[in-house]
């Protein structure tokens, strides 16, 4: 089903509500007890955390005359970042055309279309990449049919790490001190995005990615994958994978247990990434006693009341959440087996480097002793 392509005029004003997102401190059990760690909540930002990477690349497209006034912009998304460009949309004066797939959730289609923008779904996955190459595929046609197009392409656009300077500086402010963050990673922008910064003010800054079971991004077989917005069936350029120090894979049965922990423990809550990256930093917290642990909430619970929160939906999926893992299964390499369940892996790879590249690099010290890694600069600043 296809909905007509709208044209807001702009409201530049909208820019204002961007970012500045709370900080909370999170002490629920995950499952185990844990010392607590902070978690930026994204998802009480206007139009969630990729609204700050939505802006950054439309801004950088229009000052280099890549997107004209008025344009269309046209991209693939299992939601998140949708709604991000919806705002950026809005706020900045473009049509938005976004593609997505069947299995988008029907509150998360609604919500899309209520923002204006116009939605694709294609109706069956590849059969090599899966949905996320069906909706490639699509979104080519459509850069064809409409004239002035533009493609973010946020798996490879510099742009969207670029965007995630506000969210950095944000968190420097906030914090008297961090040795440990961790990232979920799909497209690799908001990792890449606030290690630089963020090890300029503390150096030996130890960063943790966090994987969907499935997801080749580190190295993994690709799977069919449950879980929305976290992994990918590709391998996005934005990934900095020299700034990891290590690797976990999460399932769907660890995320979701951590999501409704979090939410009867600490009220605030989210989706997969959010089940699993809080699962992966009570770990860190456990595991490294006396490190301050910090990471990101994308979203919040709202799309996912149908499927995280949804027992029936647990059920038909097979998921049961009262076995979800304590703690990850430790790999020497990404190659060495493959995640089934949270896994654990102290060697970062790049996927697409050859043996022996920058992509493979042993695990660092724990916080405190290890060396400051160079990160890409960002060169973005903050919409005015």
């Amino acid at each position: 089903m296809t909905t007509a392509v709208r044209h807001p005029t702009g409201n530049r004003e909208l820019l204002g509500l961007l970012g500045r997102t709370p900080l909370a401190r999170i002490t629920a059990d995950l499952p185990c007890p844990h010392p607590g760690f902070w978690a930026k909540l994204e998802g009480l930002g206007a139009g969630g955390m990729k609204a700050r990477a939505a802006v950054s690349m439309l801004l950088g497209a229009r000052e280099r005359g890549q997107l004209r006034p008025g344009a269309p912009v046209v991209e693939s998304t299992s939601g998140t970042l949708g709604i991000g460009l919806a705002f950026a949309g809005q706020a900045l004066g473009h049509p938005v055309v976004l593609v997505g797939d069947t299995e988008l959730e029907p509150a998360m289609r609604r919500l899309l279309r209520t923002h204006g923008v116009r939605l694709e779904l294609v109706d069956r996955p590849a059969a090599e990449g899966g949905w996320q190459a069906a909706r490639l595929a699509r979104l080519r046609q459509l850069l064809a049919e409409l004239p002035g197009a533009y493609w973010p392409d946020q798996y490879n656009n510099p742009d969207n790490i670029a965007g995630y300077a506000s969210l950095a500086a944000e968190m420097a402010a906030e914090l008297d001190h961090l040795d440990v963050l961790v990232c979920s990673v799909g497209t690799g922008g908001h990792s890449a995005g606030i290690v630089g910064p963020l090890r300029r003010h503390w150096p030996r800054l130890r960063l943790i990615g966090v994987d969907a079971t499935g997801s080749t991004i580190f190295g993994q077989p690709a799977r069919a994958r449950l879980m929305r917005g976290l992994g990918s069936s590709i391998h996005p350029r934005n990934v900095a994978y020299d700034a990891f120090d290590e690797v976990h894979w999460v399932g769907p049965a660890e995320s979701a247990d951590a999501c409704r922990r979090l939410a009867t423990g600490n009220f605030v809550s989210g989706g997969w990434s959010t089940g699993a990256v809080a699962l992966v930093s009570a770990w860190a917290a456990r595991v490294h006693p006396g490190a301050v642990v910090a990471t990101v909430f994308p979203d919040g619970p709202q799309r996912y009341l149908n499927s995280v929160y949804d027992d029936d939906f647990a059920t038909a999926h097979g998921l049961d959440l009262a076995t979800a893992a304590g703690r990850p299964v430790e790999i020497p390499h990404p190659t060495a087996a493959e995640a089934t369940g949270w896994t654990r892996c102290g060697t970062v790879t790049d996927p697409l480097a050859s043996p022996g590249a920058t992509g493979d690099r042993p695990p660092a010290p724990l916080p405190g002793t290890a060396p400051h890694h160079p990160a890409r600069p960002t060169t973005w600043e903050e919409a005015p």
